[in-house]
């Protein structure tokens, strides 16, 4: 039975090809974007290199100074703060303190000026992310103690600087007229994964900031790998009371920090809502993100259900003798509903296609920076139920219209329920 449905939905397609072009064009159209998006997003905060256990992690990242006479004072973190109150937390497995956002180094090349994405860690870095190493090695605590003038590279780096990955350790690398010594050559990291995204990194001890300096907020956060998933509760609420045990800087001006260590995508998220809790504002953006998935897939869903309406009532002699025959009102909407999601099927396997075609274009456009987003299992899997979710929300208004016609009124060609 489960064929001759599929065959007739065949036919039913080759019967009215302008009609049935204009669906799989609004079907494969609409599921491109919404998975070049997904994908977009998945690469950003899915578990990718360099943080594939992004299921363990916490980051710490931001404060907030809450202003008696109202309004706030944000920021990154104090290297400080971090040393004394995160990197002594009992329940992490590891915890890494680094830079919160990249700055720019300078190399030259003969005349050549490279700029250089920069970020400082310590030795802990290597140990809580998995980069892909190339060659040689990460830097290590004793070196991120003893401010050994030592820089682990990208891949694209080591092109530029030197002309090739190969034979590179052990060479100087000239950053900001300061001789470092090439220890590790790693995989280009896309600039999507920002905590922890650079071209180049060097131990945080060779900065010139003041890392004693006493003050809450300042340029650094910390990434906090917990050992099992089940764990992140438990980290973030031990964070939580040293937090709430802080003493308020300056209580003329100040009345209360904040500060929360938080998964990945809500760290993200809270960057651009100030005003967000524990959860980083995940529930608003979740929400305006399904909204908008719903509202893009509304117009070719009201689109492809005229059509589909014009196509049933063509079919309306077809639906009487079926009727005639003993076909229960289930069985016809059971057979048309299946008869779109064919169609919409169709419409996904081009519109995957056309979506690993533009996700390739991003990559080679070099909009986002080393960026390699593409179709992976999760982004096929949420595809997939978007395709059926498609098929079923265009489908059921024709097939239930079509399945409440009158035996006798389908055979004269009478399209009236």
């Amino acid at each position: 039975m489960l064929l001759n449905y599929l065959k007739i939905a065949w036919k039913v397609l080759l019967r009215r090809k302008f009609f049935t072009f204009i669906s799989l064009f609004g079907i494969s159209f609409t599921l491109m974007i919404l998975v070049v998006l997904y994908a977009m997003i998945d690469y950003t905060i899915g578990p990718h290199t360099p943080e594939k256990r992004v299921d363990r992690m916490l980051f710490a990242n931001r404060m907030q100074l809450m202003y008696r006479e109202g309004g706030q004072s944000n920021s990154s973190i104090g290297y400080d703060f971090l040393t004394r109150h995160v990197r002594t937390l009992h329940t992490p497995e590891k915890v890494s303190l680094s830079e919160s956002n990249f700055g720019t180094t300078v190399a030259y090349v003969g005349q050549q000026v490279l700029k250089l994405d920069h970020k400082r860690t310590d030795g802990e870095f290597w140990q809580v992310l998995d980069f892909d190493f190339v060659s040689g090695r990460p830097y290590n605590l004793d070196e991120v103690r003893d401010a050994a003038r030592v820089v682990v590279i990208n891949e694209t780096t080591s092109r530029r600087y030197f002309g090739t990955t190969t034979g590179v350790i052990g060479r100087p690398l000239v950053l900001d007229a300061v001789p470092y010594r090439v220890v590790g050559v790693v995989r280009d990291i896309s600039i999507s994964r920002i905590f922890s995204y650079a071209e180049i990194w060097t131990p945080v001890t060779t900065t010139t900031d003041n890392l004693k300096d006493p003050n809450y907020l300042g340029g650094y956060q910390a990434i906090i790998l917990a050992r099992r998933a089940g764990d992140l509760q438990q980290i973030q609420d031990e964070y939580q009371q040293v937090v709430n045990r802080l003493p308020v800087p300056d209580p003329k001006t100040y009345k209360k920090v904040n500060s929360y260590a938080q998964p990945l995508l809500a760290s993200l998220t809270a960057r651009f809502n100030n005003d967000a809790g524990v959860e980083g504002g995940v529930g608003r953006f979740m929400k305006v993100v399904l909204s908008m998935g719903l509202l893009f897939m509304l117009l070719p869903a009201l689109n492809l259900i005229n059509i589909n309406v014009s196509r049933t009532l063509e079919r309306s002699a077809e639906i009487g003798v079926r009727k005639a025959f003993g076909a229960t009102a289930g069985n016809l909407v059971g057979q048309f509903l299946l008869e779109n999601i064919f169609l919409t099927l169709l419409g996904g396997i081009l519109g995957l296609g056309l979506a690993a075609g533009a996700l390739h274009l991003v990559n080679d456009s070099h909009f986002l920076a080393y960026s390699t987003f593409a179709l992976n299992g999760r982004v096929c899997a949420v595809a997939l139920g978007v395709i059926l979710f498609f098929g079923i929300l265009s489908g059921a208004y024709p097939a239930y219209k079509m399945s409440k016609l009158q035996a006798v009124k389908a055979l004269k060609g009478e399209t009236a329920a």
